[in-house]
């Protein structure tokens, strides 16, 4: 019985190890999962601080970018002022050179005179002596040529005296002439202090333009985060939406916020009839007429729900607005446009309220609705047609009088439910905003 007993309590010490084995195994497995948890936290930790960093090597690019055009331009100004103090030197070096032979000229003449006036002091005395002279004939003959010779001698005492006038008025003349030259230094050397300041009054506004950037939320993303940062006049900014570049943009600034403009016409200036490529970077001019690009709008207004404002004009400057709640779709969906709600007020939409959204369209890139015709190429410009007869508000712009010709009319810019489908409009302005924007208003 010995033996079985020694057997019993052998296995009974191996179970009791193998239990033992497994509560390390559990303690092992429940510190790998801190040691898991813990390296997760730092890889999402390190990634935040690289995206932080790469938004900060963008902003110190862009900044860099300013920097090198505005120290070229100043390279330039300076080299012009160079050229232009060169220019001036030379032609106050001319001055002088001509102003001493002036005076030289001048102390000739003067030399001159008086070698004349001597000459005629002596005549003058002959004359007299044969005024007083012995013999009635003798002095009859001597006194005709004794007066042609007085003639001759005034004649050339007033030429003389013209020409010494004539001399202090030159003279007179470069005087001035220095005086100006003196002004024309001075203000040179103003302009290059000037300039030498407004570098770095510059230095000074792009360090400090620097030190603000330094923050991943420096550049807003739309004119409405412009207008809460404090901006309230309309014009020309930069703003620089998620995972794009910064670029452009002419901002509406309203009392209840800031409107992006994404398209104005107002007088024909530019050319609407544009191939694909043109409607997707945008064409024109940001001051005038212009179509900011489809790239463009979808990264402004990919970041949430946002606002579409279409405003026209008559020719008798009546002014009608509608809004949309609206979605835009990236380049894989060809732009399309879709409207979420039916726009409220009295005037009924010109654009499709389909669910799926309607493609943009161009005469080199149909993608509208009609299976037997290109509506771009029939009406002229790139648009969402669902078909051809709604509205194109980047049609070809006519002045007054319209063409009489209903096929030409129906190329033009119009809103079929305001004024009709052969009115064209005088301007249109398209701008697009956060949603919040209307509860403000």
């Amino acid at each position: 019985s010995f033996p079985l007993e020694r057997r019993g309590a052998a296995a009974g010490k191996e179970k009791r190890v193998q239990y033992a084995a497994w509560d390390d195994v559990n303690v092992l497995a429940h510190g790998l999962l801190q040691l898991g948890q813990g390296l997760k936290e730092h890889v999402d930790e390190t990634k935040g601080q690289v995206r932080d960093i790469t938004i900060k090597m963008k902003v110190l690019n862009v900044t860099v970018s300013e920097l090198g055009k505005l120290t070229q331009m100043l390279q330039e100004d300076s080299e012009t002022l160079k050229a232009k103090a060169q220019s001036l030197e030379e032609s106050e070096r001319l001055i002088l050179n001509v102003s001493t032979d002036l005076r030289e000229k001048t102390k000739e003449l003067l030399k001159d005179r008086q070698k004349d006036h001597e000459r005629m002091n002596k005549l003058e005395e002959k004359v007299d002596g044969l005024m007083q002279g012995e013999g009635l004939e003798a002095a009859n003959g001597n006194y005709s040529d004794a007066r042609i010779i007085q003639w001759m001698l005034e004649a050339q005492n007033k030429r003389i005296d013209d020409l010494v006038e004539r001399i202090k008025q030159q003279q007179e003349k470069l005087d001035k002439q220095n005086v100006r030259i003196r002004t024309l230094q001075n203000q040179i050397q103003m302009k290059k202090e000037l300039s030498s300041l407004k570098r770095k009054e510059d230095e000074v506004r792009l360090n400090a333009s620097s030190e603000q950037r330094d923050s991943p939320v420096a550049m807003a993303s739309d004119c409405h985060e412009r207008f809460l940062r404090g901006e309230t006049s309309s014009g020309l900014y930069t703003i620089q939406p998620a995972d794009s570049q910064p670029f452009e943009v002419f901002c509406e600034m309203t009392p209840e916020g800031g409107w992006t403009v994404i398209q104005r016409r107002q007088d024909g200036s530019v050319d609407f009839d544009q191939l694909w490529q043109a409607y997707q970077t945008g064409f024109g001019s940001l001051n005038g007429e212009f179509w900011l690009g489809l790239k463009k709008i979808h990264s402004v207004s990919k970041g949430g729900n946002y606002i579409l404002k279409v405003q026209f004009s008559d020719w008798r400057d009546e002014i009608q607005s509608i809004n949309y709640p609206f979605h835009l779709n990236g380049e894989e969906s060809n732009y399309s446009l879709r409207i979420l709600e039916r726009p409220a007020g009295n005037l009924e939409s010109s654009l499709s309220t389909e669910t799926s959204g309607v493609p943009f369209s161009t005469r080199d890139k149909d993608n509208d609705q009609k299976n037997d015709l290109n509506c771009a190429k029939q009406l002229s410009g790139g648009w969402w047609f669902s078909n051809c007869g709604r509205s194109n508000l980047n049609g070809r712009y006519f002045v007054t009088p319209a063409p009489k010709q209903r096929h030409e009319r129906k190329q033009g810019v119009f809103w079929k439910t305001w004024r009709g489908r052969y009115y064209p409009l005088k301007t249109t302005t398209m701008m697009i905003a956060p949603a919040e924007i209307e509860t403000k208003s």
